[in-house]
């Protein structure tokens, strides 16, 4: 049995995927907090978050999310999940990383995702100093 909180890493993965801002942000709270923590980046509401997928889709032909491994916490409000990104560089090269994700989920939608990434920035966001 899959359980709400894995349901909707799926579906939130599916709408970056897809390329589809409705699906993800269906996904969301309207004030979510979305950090990259390995590039001190915060976010907040759906205005920054859709900004920085918009940015992510525009200098990429695709990315895919995949091959994911799951850890959830007992009380099915919080879920880690490591996996494999590819992103279809504009050059054709594909770049292949392996990265992290904690998700905290509040009636029903998440309030926060962290986010820890290898490798460089391909969400094109400054850090934070």
């Amino acid at each position: 049995m899959t359980s709400k909180i894995k349901t909707l890493v799926v579906e939130y993965f599916r709408g970056v995927d897809d390329e589809d801002i409705t699906a993800v942000l269906g996904t969301l709270r309207f004030n979510c907090v979305f950090s990259i923590e390995t590039h001190r980046i915060k976010l907040q509401g759906h205005y920054q978050i859709s900004e920085m997928l918009h940015r992510l889709w525009k200098n990429h032909q695709w990315v895919r999310h995949d091959h994911f491994h799951y850890v959830e916490d007992i009380s099915a409000s919080d879920l880690a999940v490591r996996f494999r990104v590819t992103n279809k560089l504009h050059s054709n090269k594909l770049v292949f990383k392996s990265n992290c994700n904690f998700f905290t989920m509040e009636e029903s939608k998440f309030s926060e995702i962290r986010v820890y990434m290898a490798g460089e920035n391909t969400l094109n966001l400054n850090e934070v100093t």
